[in-house]
């Protein structure tokens, strides 16, 4: 069965850094793209950092700068080095991975997520 589990979360002043790790079991097919996301109550959720397997890297605005996503898709590992955090950088972060099996007659498309890391930034 596969699993995404998230590490690295904690409460930190204003102007601290954080380093989130996810690491990946049981992904089926090839993946194409390993990112981070945010939940915060009472919002939708948003994207914070994708990478592309092949392409190019995506940034939420407001974390250009200031944080930085590096991905192995052999090792099905992704990290986010959150530098200079800010209290609006608040919230549930949750580790995405996507990917695809194929095959002469068929292919799938899989969308894992994990359960989530809780960041606090204070003022």
């Amino acid at each position: 069965q596969a699993k995404l589990v998230e590490s690295g979360g904690g409460l930190v002043p204003a102007g601290g850094s954080l380093t989130l790790n996810c690491v990946g079991s049981g992904i089926v097919g090839t993946i194409t793209s390993m990112g981070w996301y945010r939940q915060v109550p009472g919002k939708e959720r948003e994207m914070v950092a994708v990478k592309d397997i092949n392409g190019p890297t995506n940034y939420r605005d407001s974390v250009k700068g200031r944080f930085t996503i590096s991905a192995d898709d052999r090792k099905k590992t992704v990290t986010l080095q959150m530098n200079n955090l800010q209290p609006e950088d608040t919230g549930v972060y949750l580790c995405n991975v996507e990917s695809f099996w194929s095959h002469p007659l068929d292919s799938v498309d899989y969308d894992y997520w994990g359960q989530g890391t809780q960041v606090t930034v204070s003022s």
